[in-house]
């Protein structure tokens, strides 16, 4: 009882960072490695759970009613679906490497490009998803895919920078995005990890619970929240993780 519930305040608070800013798995990953799983097999285990948090975000988003830019976000969610498959099949197949380092300093860096963007609070229209730079959006979300399906932990914090840099959106439609290509991506890392048994069905569905708790209540707050209390939760974990990542 006392492990479910630990799993149930991991995962909820994990899903809550995955779903307003990024690197809850950077909070979880630790937690199964601690209770003695494998980090290859925590690495695929966690997957369940995000699986579930995008799930539930998704809903949480389109409750509030905040807009998906149709049929850009489908040309995204297929190329990371390719990008997913793609690094799925080199998490299977690469032992675990200590490139914490990178992860930390590119965290550092995306949130930093966000804070201190001059852009208008939101562009919309042709410009904001004009043909080249649905290709490079496109192309980005190919790379994305790839990270995410290999370790996931930060990915938030990237495809957040990518989407903001190039389109300019609000950080409530900018995480609805990144959480609805998420489950494209997740979905085929999750059945690449269970075709080579990586994944510990248990204590996977215990961290689902909590990811879809948090992420339903992440999602319907960022909403609200506006993109100063959004940028603060996001400044506030990439410190955070950062300096874990680097230090320890």
């Amino acid at each position: 009882m006392v492990e479910f519930l630990l799993y149930i305040v991991i995962g909820t608070l994990a899903g809550f960072l995955n779903t307003v800013a990024g690197g809850g798995t950077l909070i979880s990953l630790p937690v199964l490695i601690f209770m003695g799983v494998p980090a290859s097999v925590a690495n695929a285990t966690t997957r369940v759970g995000i699986l579930v948090q995008n799930i539930f975000a998704v809903g949480g988003f389109h409750s509030k009613g905040v807009k998906l830019p149709f049929p850009y976000v489908i040309y995204l969610s297929l190329a990371s679906l390719v990008g997913g498959y793609v690094g799925a099949q080199m998490a299977i197949a690469t032992p675990d490497s200590a490139f914490n380092k990178i992860i930390a300093v590119v965290m550092v860096l995306v949130v930093l490009s966000i804070v201190f963007d001059k852009k208008k609070k939101v562009v919309s229209g042709d410009e904001a998803i004009s043909p080249l730079k649905q290709v490079l959006g496109t192309i980005g979300f190919f790379l994305l895919g790839i990270y995410g399906g290999f370790i996931q932990a930060g990915i938030g914090f990237l495809v957040i920078a990518l989407l903001t840099q190039l389109h300019h959106y609000e950080l409530a439609k900018t995480n609805y995005i990144k959480v609805f290509a998420a489950i494209i991506y997740t979905s085929v890392a999750v059945v690449s990890f269970a075709l080579a048994d990586k994944i510990l069905w248990r204590e996977g569905l215990m961290l689902a619970v909590g990811h879809g708790l948090g992420a339903w209540f992440g999602s319907r707050w960022s909403v609200g929240a506006g993109d100063v209390w959004i940028k603060r939760i996001l400044v506030t974990a990439v410190v955070i993780l950062a300096v874990r990542l680097w230090f320890f």
